[in-house]
């Protein structure tokens, strides 16, 4: 592991991931609009629910494109697909990406565990292993520096 910690702040994010969900969604919804304008027998309703369609398709790729993990000054955001949490660097004991993990876990204070979709090993595992073990750098270094935080 590197013993340089990155600068801060910092945004974790499947690239690849993110590209390929991003290009079939528009894809996706080119095609489907192209169809209901060139199928001459469908009328203005049908037209406008297959253009809903694509549109609908192409929202739901986009926001399993919008997963992060944002690494600042004061803590953690992390942004999964339907959701976003806060958390300060104090609030996060542990960054796990075990083997045959989809993603990173985080370990909470709190006695849970949050899975941060942004660093996810599926097409890109060696930037999602250097992506787990910086955070986890920051996290060590910047609870340890915290006053009444753990020393590791």
């Amino acid at each position: 592991m590197s013993s340089e910690l990155p600068t801060l702040p910092v945004t974790f994010r499947p690239g690849r991931t993110r590209a390929v969900l991003l290009t079939a969604g528009t894809a996706i919804f080119v095609v489907i609009t192209a169809i209901a304008l060139l199928l001459e027998k469908l009328g203005p309703g049908e037209r406008l629910s297959f253009i809903l369609t694509g549109a609908l398709m192409f929202g739901v790729l986009a926001m399993l494109a919008r997963v992060k993990v944002v690494a600042d000054e004061s803590g953690v955001t992390v942004v999964n697909i339907a959701s976003r949490r806060r958390l300060d660097w104090a609030e996060i004991l542990q960054v796990n990406l075990r083997p045959g993990d989809p993603w990173v876990f985080l370990n909470l204070s709190d006695g849970t565990s949050l899975p941060a979709l942004g660093i996810q090993p599926g097409i890109a595992k060696q930037r999602a292993i250097a992506d787990a073990r910086a955070l986890r750098a920051l996290a060590e270094a910047r609870s340890a520096g915290e006053p009444g935080g753990r020393q590791g």
